[in-house]
Parts: C-alpha cells; sequence; structure tokens
C-alpha cells in the first residue's frame, strides 16, 4: 500500500463531507501514505456534474494501488462504483479506520 485513494459519500452531506476526506488524508499522510484525496481535486475543479466530477475520481483513483472507504461508503453511489472498478482492475480494499489500526498496532507504547 504505497498510492491510496480515499472514497467516501459526499452527495447530499453537509459541506459534501470533506471534512471526513480532509482528515482522512491528513491522518493516512501522518502514517507515511500518498495520498489522492478526490475532495481537494473537487475544490480545484469548476462547477462540474456528477458524472463528470466521477469520470475525474476514476482517472484519479487508477493511478493507485489501493482504495481506502471512508464510513458510510455503502450510501454513496459514487463509492460503489469505485469500488467496483477497484475490484475488477485489482486495487487493494481496505477501511480507513482498519490502515489506523493496523499502523497503531505495530508501534511500541
Amino acid at each position: 500500500m504505497k498510492r491510496i485513494y480515499i472514497s467516501g459519500p459526499m452527495t447530499g452531506l453537509p459541506g459534501l463531507n470533506f471534512s471526513a476526506f480532509h482528515m482522512a488524508a491528513r491522518q493516512l499522510r501522518a502514517l507515511g501514505y500518498e495520498v489522492v484525496n478526490p475532495a481537494e481535486k473537487q475544490s480545484e475543479a469548476e462547477d462540474l456534474s456528477w458524472e463528470e466530477y466521477l469520470k475525474q475520481d476514476l482517472q484519479q483513483m487508477l493511478t493507485c494501488d489501493t482504495l481506502a472507504l471512508l464510513p458510510g461508503w455503502q450510501s454513496s453511489k459514487g463509492a460503489h462504483l469505485e469500488l467496483h472498478v477497484a475490484h475488477r482492475v485489482g486495487m487493494n480494499i481496505v477501511d480507513v479506520a482498519a490502515i489506523h489500526r493496523e499502523e497503531l498496532e505495530g508501534v511500541p507504547a
């Protein structure tokens, strides 16, 4: 797991759930991972349709070797599609919280 793409719910959530994406990105970067955060990419983009955003997100996701799912991903059409594509192309798929637990369990107290 070197380059991680964060996937999770955005549509219909306050602030498009960017705070959860940004928090996960900070935590993963602090653990040494290279992170692709679609919330950062959408902040830079012009006003695009959902489909256009998703096309951009999928292109970014395919530059990664791991898909990290945020809590609530099950309620997101986009996250479901990202998960399906990730499975099809052989990416590692993990829960964001599991990465934190695994890393923390390896750290001596």
